[in-house]
Order: structure tokens, then C-alpha cells, then sequence
């Protein structure tokens, strides 16, 4: 209860700030803000949603129990509070008892308990399933309280909680099978329209237990490109904007209305190549292109500079000096020897997917890769898909190599536990075995010393980096941009719009 009268409070003092900005004007009233996006979503099934741009909407809809502040700290959500057992094989949450559903249905165990056995059951296809997969059983004694029975220690299952693709639905959505034809969520904004690929209408839920919004909604526009989203923030024609391209965002600070808000990402740009297709199948090969690379210069000619060189770990306290790495530093005389090695000194051929908009450096990503893998003989053929797509075969695997954007979380565990063992469940993108990568992902999930689990997870990187099965680029920033009459938007390392609950319009 302390928690929620302080987000109420909060959201008092985003109205009180924009309030007092005014001096003589009339006071100013909640409004409906006007905000625009290049990629719309793709679904809204939150369980089994992966594109960014979906991920973005659902968010605002949605809640899970428990959520990360913009310091990548886990806070109350739908859970007031909870408490691990000592041997951490018990989780107990308290919900809070004001959480309603936008149909003023109070947020019950049952509906916890019916969403967490939706994203366990394998025909659900759920994207985070792999990260649950040590709940054992789901108690929920009273009105108020759900139990986590887990078959191991598993302190990294609650900050996998704190993602979308762990928000509670309404069992009754469930038995219907509504799920992603209907978004009854309990999350600060309702869904009133979806035009896909051309806009959104969102309204404030007044059932949200987090407090009154100083907006009254959201009106979401899809531009085609982010060049006509500055153009209509220039215009004023819209007051907020989300932006990707890197390009873009170092336009905004030159414009003397706008505001750029610029957060270092988590998210990670990859190459991932299939090692169950040859002749990525074989280590040297993948060795070579990996000494081939040279990362910085992707980042200075695809990212406009705007990124820094990452290793898997992008989360700061289990990161390790990338060029610590296996061949992180530019070494073709060493990927020359190595495809010599490996019998493939004439090089090979094989095609690159990447979707267009997201990331928008995607294809840019990719011409640099082009160049760079051309000096070991290994030539690219870039096929540019549409988002939707590009999803579809991502999620099958269907690819030689992809230029990815894949998101981070703040525990290695969830980033990569549903890619590198053996119980995954995108183990059909890595197409990836590797025990050892197995065995160090379970003794970090089970670990509850947390020096111990840097050690065990920066082995796994190392381990990681020497394999190959991706390259690891780099890490950017997530961008917003706004007119300055926008106040109070927390940006965020996880590129979450949840900030928006904190707006109010001058």
C-alpha cells in the first residue's frame, strides 16, 4: 500500500510540476498525447510477442508482477511484495489488492496461476517459456497470495518476471481463448482501437491501481519512416516520438523545440549464424568470421558512432572487457589461417536475413558485414524482409545468418537461457547445443552468491565468445524524442515506454 500511494503521489507531481511551469495561462488539463512509431506491432498476445515494437504496446497495457524501475531495479507491479524462501525454492508474493483488470475485475491468485500454467504449457509457444521452467507446482492459499513451488534454487525468476512476456491475464481470457484477439490487461492505459500498421487509440484505465495519469490517452500514428516522425515534431503535429535510428536521434537536439532522451540500451546487435547449417557447423569457420569482424567499425559506419563493442554480457555487472574475448580485435590474417584450417581457404556463400525497421541499422549492419567477411572469401547475399516476416523465419530458424536486435534483461540467466541449453525453448534459433554452455547456465540459475554468479556467468561468456555460434556486435542507446511542452518521461535502459505513466503536457 506504501508503494501504490507513492505512485499516486508520484503521478501528483508530474501534474503539480506542469501546473506551476504556467504562470499566468489557465491551468492546464489532461490531455491526449499525440505519438508516433515506425514499426507497429505485430501481435497482442503478450506471451508470445518478441518484436521490440510489439513489446512497446503491450507493455502499456499489461502488467506482470513485478516490474524494473528505469535503475533496472525490480519493484511492485501486481505483487505488493515477496520473499524467497532461505534455500531460494520458494517464492511468495503478496498482490495488491487494488489491482484491477480494465474491466474492474480485481486481480486474483487464479488469474497468476492461469497465466504462468499458460506460458508453461508447450502449445502456447510462449517466448519466455524456458525462464519458468523450475516451477514445480502454484499455491495460492487466500485471496491475496501466490506461491512458487520451484524444483532448484532459482533467484533469477524474479527479475524474469519482470517482463511482458510474464504479464497477468485474466483466466477467463484464458478459457475463452482470447489471448491476443482481445488486451485485457490491468496495466495504466486500455487498448480502445488497432488499426495494424496505422494506428492505435489508447485511453487511461481508470482502474489502474498506480494512480490518475496527468494524460488522458494516447494517440499512436504510424509513420513510414523515422524521417517523417521528425518532420511532424518539427511541425508540432505530434509531441512524442519513438526513435531508432540512431541517425535520426542526433538530428533532434539541433531543434530547438524537441527534446532527445538518450538512455545506454541493453539490447544487443548481433550476427547469429546457424551452426547446424554448414559450414557454419564448423567451429573454425565460425572462428574465422568472428577474427574477421571489426566491430567498431560496424558501430562508427552503421550506428552513426552510436554504440559501444559488447561481449553476451551487456548487463554492466556481469560484463567483462570485451577485448578479453576470444578475437574480439580485428585479426584477418588469423580468420584467413582459420578458414585454411577448416578446408574452406576459397570461402563460401550464404544468405544474411534482416528486417527492415527494426532495427532501422539493420541493413546497413549488414553491408558493413558484407565487406568486411568478403576479405576471408566469404561472400553475403542480404535478403531484406518485412518485420512480420522476418519474425516468422527467426523464430524457425530458418536462416544461414540473421542481423538481429535481440533485448537484454538485467540477469544473464533469462537473456539466455531459452537460446543456450538444452531445454530452451528458442533453441530452434540458435540451433545450438554446447554442454558446457548448458551446465554453467544451470549452476548460475541455482547459485544464490551473487560473486559466485558473476564468476560462473562471465566463464559462460568466455565460453560463449570462443564458440561463436553469433557475433556479438554491440550495444546502442534507446532514444525518445518530445516537444519540451512534454514533461516527465523516464526513460529507461530496457527501451520500455512504461515512463509515459509519468507525462504530463504543458
Amino acid at each position: 500500500m506504501i508503494w501504490t500511494n507513492s505512485r499516486k503521489l508520484a503521478a501528483g507531481l508530474a501534474i503539480a510540476t506542469a501546473l506551476s511551469s504556467v504562470a499566468v495561462a489557465l491551468p492546464a488539463q489532461a490531455a491526449t498525447l499525440r505519438m508516433a512509431w515506425s514499426q507497429d506491432a505485430t501481435g497482442l498476445d503478450p506471451h508470445k510477442q518478441t518484436a521490440f515494437s510489439s513489446l512497446r504496446l503491450l507493455e502499456l497495457i499489461y502488467e506482470p508482477l513485478v516490474r524494473l524501475d528505469p535503475e533496472l531495479n525490480i519493484v511492485p507491479a501486481i505483487a505488493a511484495s515477496w520473499e524467497f524462501a532461505p534455500d531460494a525454492k520458494t517464492l511468495t508474493f503478496k498482490l495488491d489488492p487494488n489491482a484491477k483488470f480494465s474491466n474492474g475485475e480485481t486481480v486474483t491468485p487464479a488469474d497468476v496461476k492461469a497465466s504462468f500454467e499458460r506460458v508453461l504449457d508447450e502449445a502456447t509457444s510462449a517466448a519466455a517459456r524456458s525462464n519458468f521452467l523450475s516451477i514445480a507446482s502454484i499455491d495460492t492459499p487466500d485471496d491475496e497470495t501466490v506461491v512458487f513451488n520451484l524444483s532448484t534454487a532459482d533467484v533469477p525468476i524474479l527479475a524474469a518476471m519482470a517482463n511482458i512476456n510474464a504479464a497477468i491475464v485474466p483466466a477467463s481470457e484464458i478459457a475463452a481463448g482470447s489471448i491476443g484477439t482481445t488486451a485485457l490487461g490491468s496495466g495504466p492505459f486500455k487498448l480502445d482501437s488497432w488499426e495494424p500498421n496505422a494506428k492505435e487509440v489508447l485511453s487511461a484505465n481508470p482502474e489502474w491501481a498506480g494512480g490518475e495519469l496527468a494524460i488522458d490517452g494516447i494517440d499512436v500514428t504510424v509513420l513510414p519512416d523515422e524521417t517523417a516522425i521528425l518532420a511532424s515534431l518539427r511541425a508540432g503535429q505530434i509531441d512524442f516520438a519513438l526513435i531508432n535510428d540512431p541517425l535520426i536521434a542526433t538530428l533532434v537536439p539541433n531543434e530547438p523545440n524537441l527534446q532527445l532522451n538518450r538512455v545506454g540500451g541493453l539490447a544487443y546487435n548481433v550476427l547469429q549464424l546457424n551452426p547446424s547449417r554448414p559450414p557454419m557447423d564448423n567451429l573454425l569457420v565460425r572462428q574465422a568470421m568472428s577474427c574477421a569482424i571489426n566491430r567498431q567499425e560496424i558501430i562508427d559506419a552503421a550506428l552513426v558512432g552510436e554504440g559501444v563493442v559488447t561481449g553476451p554480457m551487456t548487463v554492466p555487472a556481469f560484463a567483462q572487457d570485451p577485448n578479453s574475448l576470444f578475437c574480439y580485435e580485428q585479426d584477418v590474417e588469423k580468420a584467413k589461417q582459420l578458414m585454411e584450417e577448416a578446408g574452406m581457404a576459397e570461402g563460401f556463400t550464404a544468405t544474411v536475413i534482416a528486417a527492415t525497421g527494426e532495427p532501422p541499422v539493420a541493413a546497413s549492419e549488414a553491408q558493413v558485414l558484407q565487406a568486411q567477411l568478403a576479405e576471408i572469401g566469404v561472400t553475403l547475399e542480404i535478403e531484406m524482409m518485412e518485420l512480420n516476416v522476418y519474425v516468422d523465419t527467426w523464430l524457425k530458424g530458418d536462416f544461414d545468418m540473421a542481423v538481429a536486435q535481440n533485448g537484454g534483461r538485467p540477469d544473464p540467466y533469462p537473456m539466455y537461457n531459452r537460446y543456450f541449453t538444452k531445454e530452451g525453448n528458442l533453441l530452434g534459433v540458435s540451433n545450438f547445443v554446447d554442454d558446457t554452455l548448458d551446465s554453467l547456465m544451470k549452476q548460475g540459475q541455482a547459485e544464490t552468491d551473487p560473486a559466485k554468479r558473476v564468476e560462473i556467468f562471465q566463464e559462460f561468456e568466455r565460453h560463449l565468445a570462443e564458440q561463436a555460434p553469433w557475433l556479438w556486435l554491440s550495444t546502442s542507446y534507446t532514444y525518445t524524442a518530445q516537444l519540451k511542452t512534454v514533461t516527465g518521461f523516464e526513460p529507461s535502459p530496457t527501451g520500455t515506454l512504461f515512463g509515459l505513466t509519468k507525462v504530463a503536457i504543458q
